[in-house]
């Protein structure tokens, strides 16, 4: 990242699309320059190198884009949007860096994570600055909506940490509903992707009304996102996934596959089910391949994607809206289509 801005001097002169809409590839664009042009000038260096280093992993940058796009739905100028956007991706990679931390993992985005590259104190001081970084981009919006955005973002903070945390306390449970689970990945994953367009929309002079509806938009998307993800890791083909597949059933990760397994299993399917989440020691194929089978055996793929299509569906109905201007959210459909028809 080179040293052409400071947090506290992010904001280009305005710029304005001629046709007034963004594609999604200058989005992507926008965001990438914007995010290679941040400048970490203190001291020390050693704790602010970290940042950048995962900052710089690349990813698919949704979060950001969101609120670019959810701000272009109401105006042409998106640059009132883009410190809404730094701040939400930087607050996203700090959440990766504490994950990794949390899991133990190894790769992130096919790099060495911070923990492993660096130490696990240092991924832990890194990620805090991330953390103070986010919310001093968020104060640092002029007008008049910066307490409003910082409640928000507050908001969506504690709520993705109290998802982390049901998370982790699943991990000891077998007897997780399918309601805990779908609450759970609303506060993990749901509401960033929500807050991500609300922040955008109400950059933009969206009315709250209209901001609303992009949010409860986010969190239906961001439902069927992770349940896609869930599925993809099981389902998907490792070649185009990014990862190996089945992690989820070695690691016995209580996700909605599991736990409607182990719902409508019969009770020789459930025994076996129990002594593959218990055992220590096994072959790695051989646990993927029969619970697969029990998967198999109990529809539960087609009970997933029955699932991801109810949420996309009521996302989609969101967007009909009379409050909403239709004939400026092509760019957020596509993105939606994207993220749900992906294989990766």
């Amino acid at each position: 990242m080179k040293k052409a801005a400071t947090i506290s001097s992010l904001f280009y002169s305005f710029v304005f699309k001629i046709n007034g809409m963004y594609t999604l590839e200058e989005i992507s664009d926008r965001i990438e320059k914007e995010i290679r042009n941040m400048d970490f000038p203190y001291s020390p260096q050693t704790l602010y190198t970290p940042i950048e280093y995962i900052l710089s992993l690349g990813g698919k940058r949704i979060r950001p884009s969101l609120a670019l796009m959810g701000c272009n739905i109401f105006t042409d100028d998106i640059q009132p949007s883009i410190q809404p956007a730094l701040a939400l991706e930087v607050f996203h990679n700090f959440t990766l860096l504490h994950d990794d931390l949390m899991d133990q993992a190894d790769k992130r985005r096919g790099k060495p994570t911070v923990h492993i590259k660096w130490n696990p104190n240092t991924a832990i001081l890194s990620g805090d600055a991330m953390l103070i970084v986010a919310y001093r981009l968020i104060t640092e919006i002029p007008g008049k909506q910066t307490e409003l955005f910082i409640r928000l973002f507050s908001d969506m903070a504690l709520e993705i940490c109290g998802g982390q945390q049901y998370d982790m306390e699943f991990e000891t449970r077998i007897d997780v509903t399918e309601k805990e689970y779908l609450h759970m990945i609303r506060l993990k994953t749901a509401v960033l992707l929500g807050t991500s367009l609300k922040l955008g929309a109400l950059s933009g002079n969206a009315s709250v009304e209209q901001a609303d509806l992009l949010y409860e938009y986010g969190i239906n998307i961001g439902l069927a996102f992770q349940l896609k993800d869930d599925l993809l890791d099981t389902y998907g083909d490792s070649a185009t996934f990014g990862k190996n597949i089945g992690g989820d059933i070695l690691c016995n990760k209580k996700t909605y596959l599991l736990i409607n397994a182990l719902r409508l299993a019969s009770p020789e399917q459930k025994k076996q089910l129990y002594d593959w989440i218990q055992k220590d020691t096994f072959d790695p194929q051989e646990k993927i391949r029969a619970v697969k089978e029990i998967y198999d055996q109990l529809n539960i793929k087609q009970l997933c994607e029955e699932k991801i299509d109810a949420y996309y569906t009521q996302a989609q109905q969101i967007l009909l809206s009379d409050n909403l201007p239709q004939d400026r959210l092509q760019v957020l459909k596509e993105v939606s289509n994207n993220l749900m028809f992906r294989e990766s």
